[in-house]
This record gives C-alpha cells, structure tokens and sequence, in this order.
C-alpha cells in the first residue's frame, strides 16, 4: 500500500480557507495567478485515471481495487485540481498532465480515515511532474483543517523510514514520531521496509492559567 511513502518535500503554500463541507477539504485560500484551485471529490469516473497517476508514483501502489473498496468504504477520498483561465495567455506548467473528464487538471489527491476522534491518512500522493511545488504540504494543511473541524484530537500517518523528505515535510508540519511498525511496507526482494508511525496533536493548546484565578 502507498501509505504517504513517497510526497515531495516542497516549499510552503499558502493556507486553505477555513471551512469547507464536512465530506471535503476546504479549497485553497490563494489562487495562482494562471489558475484556480479547488479539492473534488473522487468519483467512481476518476478512479482509473487516479489508479494510472498511483502507478507512476509508487514502486508498490495501490491498485483499481484499493480506491473502490475505499470510495465504497466511505473514506475521504479528495483531489487536488487546477482549472485554467480560459483567458491565460500561455500554456501552464502543468498542461499536459493527466486531465479529469472535466478538463481540470490533477495534481495530487489525498485519502483518509475517521475513526473516534482521529483521523489516519490513508494515502497522499502528488502527480510527479508536479511534485515539490506546494502540493503536497497544501494537502496536508487541508487535511489537518478538516480533522479539527471533525473534532478530531490526533492525525495519524505512516511512512517508510528511509523516506527522509517525507519524514521532513510531516515534522515540518507539526507531526511527531510515536514509534515503529515492523516490516510494513513491500520493499521488493529486499526485506520489508519498517514504517514510522507519526501523529500531529490536533487537540486546542492549554492556555497557562493566570496566576491569581479564581477556581
């Protein structure tokens, strides 16, 4: 299972916005100058397309199966799209990228679980040729933002522990180690691969109290 084992390392984007529907992320507060962006729902009609991109990211992806069984599941299953102006003058960078049936372009998707007061990413990927531009960590800022608004107190993920950008972007963010999971991950003819268990603290910081406050 692709597990967030392989997100780019970018540079920060700007913040979501701060509300959205409880069955989406919010979309991105910022719009790039060229295109508009936007978190859709994964349809039973993008799952091929997905499970194509899930192919060219991963050494040991997901396959058709694991998205339909997660969309039946009722997991949270979001895309990352952009849709140019119609008035942009040259091509983006990303045409040419894998394109949904709508026109928009794909640049990442994000799958999660909630359980009692948690959430567990499932599976964060951005589209290679659009890797270490934001994607990933705006993903997973919109994530976060999502679980606190499902009044969840932990986010948990799991990565490959010779994953090292992705390890940096998750403890960038605020996530912590909270130990090891034992022979994880397929790692070819080679042994498997340990998993690093992290979870970011969604719970609201204690405010110290005043020294001469009432009980």
């Amino acid at each position: 299972m692709s597990l967030p084992s392989d997100p780019a390392a970018p540079a920060a984007p700007a913040a979501p916005a701060v509300s959205g529907p409880a069955d989406r992320l919010s979309a991105p507060a910022h719009q790039h100058a060229a295109v508009a962006l936007d978190f859709v729902a994964m349809t039973p009609q993008a799952l091929p397309l997905v499970a194509e991109v899930e192919k060219t990211a991963y050494s040991h992806p997901w396959t058709l199966r694991h998205f339909q069984d997660s969309l039946q599941a009722g997991y949270l299953m979001q895309m990352l799209v952009a849709q140019p102006e119609a008035a942009e003058a040259r091509q983006p960078p990303w045409a040419g990228s894998p394109t949904l049936p709508d026109g928009r372009h794909l640049l990442g998707y994000v799958l999660a679980m909630q359980g009692v007061e948690e959430v567990h990413l499932l599976n964060i990927t951005t589209v290679p040729a659009h890797q270490r531009r934001g994607w990933a960590r705006l993903m997973m800022d919109a994530l976060a933002h999502w679980a606190r608004a499902q009044r969840a107190q932990w986010l948990w993920l799991e990565v490959r522990t010779s994953n090292q950008p992705a390890r940096g972007l998750y403890a960038s963010l605020g996530y912590r180690s909270m130990g090891l999971r034992k022979g994880y991950y397929p790692n070819g003819n080679l042994p498997r691969e340990d998993a690093l268990v992290m979870a970011l603290d969604l719970r609201p910081a204690e405010r110290p109290r005043p020294p001469h406050a009432l009980s």
